[in-house]
């Protein structure tokens, strides 16, 4: 599975791929056999001359358990999905690890509006530095980010680092993230929020210490306005 994904480029990429992984096996199997009781029953009741198509009602045992069975084991299959994927979800959005460095990200229609706190480390203050889709962060450091929309629905989703959140009008979502790659990563949105919903897009830098170090200073010296 890990050649058909985006690279892992966040310590809990590898959860979600493991999470993928498993419902893409349950699924395919499932597939698999689905398609073959399909073409035998296709064949074994296929039209034939001289023999009548006959009314079946459903209401014997053995007519009943074709029914019946598949949705109790899709039940089964959905219970251990479930099972898996909760101290995931557990993991991931329901717990916030200590972090380094908050920033904030607000979607509009239809641009990706960011704020790294400035040199003192404190969002909210005058060294501010603010972009127009770019994000930069240091590498392996716990990002919390605080999400907001100006206008309308939307989803921040960075697939390298296996994150997707919706974007709620009205309110503030916190989250968190920790890249492990030092790269270029698209940000994008996966909710449809308008005509031109397919050109927000804007990109996540994730820089080694001492390139965030130098970015930061550089910024401060531009007034806070973040340059490509």
């Amino acid at each position: 599975m890990q050649h058909l994904l985006p690279i892992a480029a966040s310590t809990f990429a590898g959860d979600m791929d493991r999470l993928i992984t498993l419902i893409m096996v349950i699924v395919g199997v499932w597939f698999v056999v689905a398609e073959v009781v399909l073409f035998y029953l296709i064949f074994k009741y296929r039209r034939r001359e001289g023999q009548r198509a006959s009314y079946v009602t459903g209401s014997t045992r053995k007519q009943m358990a074709w029914v019946l069975i598949p949705c109790v084991a899709i039940l089964g299959f959905d219970f251990w999905i479930e099972g898996a994927s909760s101290p995931v979800w557990e993991r991931i959005k329901l717990h916030r690890p200590p972090h380094q460095l908050v920033v904030r990200i607000e979607g509009r229609q239809w641009a990706w509006e960011t704020t790294n706190p400035g040199p003192d480390g404190k969002l909210d203050t005058p060294d501010d530095i603010t972009a127009t889709n770019e994000l930069h962060v240091p590498v392996n450091a716990v990002v919390q980010f605080e999400l907001r929309s100006k206008d309308v629905l939307h989803s921040f989703w960075v697939p390298e680092l296996r994150l997707k959140q919706d974007v709620v009008p009205g309110r503030t979502i916190l989250g968190w993230f920790e890249a492990t790659r030092p790269g270029q990563y698209g940000m994008l949105c996966a909710q449809l929020c308008g005509v031109a919903h397919g050109l927000m897009h804007g990109t996540l830098y994730v820089d080694t210490p001492g390139a965030y170090r130098q970015w930061l200073t550089t910024q401060a010296k531009n007034g806070g306005t973040a340059t490509p």
